[in-house]
This record gives structure tokens, sequence and C-alpha cells, in this order.
């Protein structure tokens, strides 16, 4: 499984928005600049991430944009579908659309396990769980394992 820049961005973007969360709208500029993303990339990483129900925006000389609800609830799954779509596919293909025969059958259910063990991990974290430095104790287990730090 590869993680896009682009839902890297949007998992950064929208951090930086809960950690800012308050009154006044957040401008796409200062994020872009808090974040070292590219202005125009995140421009259209905002725009994906609205229509995704993620952030609000407003226009105008006080506008930017505020998270379109609490942190809490906010997964890092919801962020990265908003973005990229489906978290984990084969071939561009959800894994459930997927048939195999022969030898190759076993593969059908790995390709599942995989997307089950991914989903566990990114819709149980949230964008507050991060921005309070609290990753869950399942989450935090696994990368305190030595062998998860190793590129074998």
């Amino acid at each position: 499984m590869r993680i896009s820049a682009r839902a890297d961005y949007a998992v950064r973007a929208v951090l930086e928005l809960a950690v800012r969360q308050g009154a006044d709208p957040v401008k796409a500029e200062v994020v872009a600049a808090a974040q070292d993303i590219p202005h125009k990339f995140l421009e259209g990483i905002l725009g994906d991430l609205r229509r995704g129900g993620i952030v609000d925006s407003r226009r105008g000389g006080g506008g930017g944009y505020r998270l379109a609800r609490d942190p809490a609830t906010i997964t890092v799954a919801d962020v990265i579908r908003a973005v990229d779509g489906p978290i984990v596919s084969v071939r561009g293909e959800r894994p459930t659309g997927l048939t195999y025969t022969g030898t190759a059958e076993p593969l059908l259910p790995l390709w599942i396990a995989l997307r089950a063990n991914v989903r566990r991990i990114l819709e149980g974290v949230s964008i507050a769980d991060i921005a309070a430095d609290a990753l869950p104790e399942p989450v935090r287990r696994l990368a305190a394992e030595p062998a998860a730090w190793e590129n074998p």
C-alpha cells in the first residue's frame, strides 16, 4: 500500500486546520506555509476535502477554511477517501470486486485481510488523536515494534 502525496498533504492540512480551529477561517496560504505544501496543489486538495464534507470554506477577505465537523469525528480514513477514493485497491479495483480462479484463489482473502487491517488502523485514528499526540494504544504498540521501522 502506498500513501500518495495528495493523501499525506490532505491529512497534514486537516491537522493544521484542527490545531488552528477557532472563530476565524484559516487561509490556504497559511496552511501551505505551515506544512510546506505547494499552494496550488493544496487548493485542489482543499476543494476535494470540501466536497467530501471534511472542511468548509468561506470566500472573501475574511475567508478561508475550517473543519466542517469536530476533529474527533474525522478519521484519517475519511480524509484519505475524500482525496484519493478507496483506501486499498488492487489494480484500481476494490478487493471485493475481484475474482480469481485456480491457484490464485487464495489471493482474494489475502487482499481482503490487508484492507481490513489498513481500515482498522486508519478508521481508528481521528484527527483529534493526532492533534493531541494521543494515538490509540494499538497503533502506538505497532509503531513501537522495531521491525516497523525497518525497510526490508
